[in-house]
């Protein structure tokens, strides 16, 4: 399952999107939810969001060397809440808010895919023995 791919993969799409985010927050979201027009406070959050992007992708791109500690354990974990609910959300746009841009879709997808890979990765990170 190739843990270290899983995490650099993270690291890099997150930190991408997350810099987008806090640079230029209504190109993501266009390609995302359609949005054209954002009230400042759309930006503003969205920029919020983009710094826990690049947090993500710095906690993974940090952790890809970890052999299997409880440290990288809680990343995993915390990654595939992410990915989860990342999937639900956006999901939930598409269908309940009728908000779509080009990326919504395959971001819903990419998403659920990369929560099933974590569960895989999750599944092999056996913590050492105690002493």
């Amino acid at each position: 399952m190739h843990r270290s791919a899983f995490l650099l993969i993270t690291a890099v799409g997150e930190g991408v999107t997350g810099l987008f985010l806090l640079l230029w927050p209504a190109v993501p979201l266009a390609l995302l939810l359609g949005m054209h027009a954002a009230a400042p406070e759309t930006l503003l959050v969205a920029r919020v969001a983009g710094t826990a992007l690049l947090a993500i992708g710095l906690t993974s791109g940090l952790a890809q060397d970890d052999t299997g500690s409880q440290a990288l354990r809680a990343v995993l974990a915390g990654i595939l809440l992410y990915d989860v609910a990342v999937a639900v959300v956006l999901a939930y746009a598409g269908i309940g808010l009728h908000l779509a841009g080009i990326l919504l879709w395959p971001a819903v997808v990419a998403h659920a895919v990369l929560a099933i890979w974590c569960v895989g990765c999750l599944r092999l990170t056996r913590l050492p023995a105690a002493p």
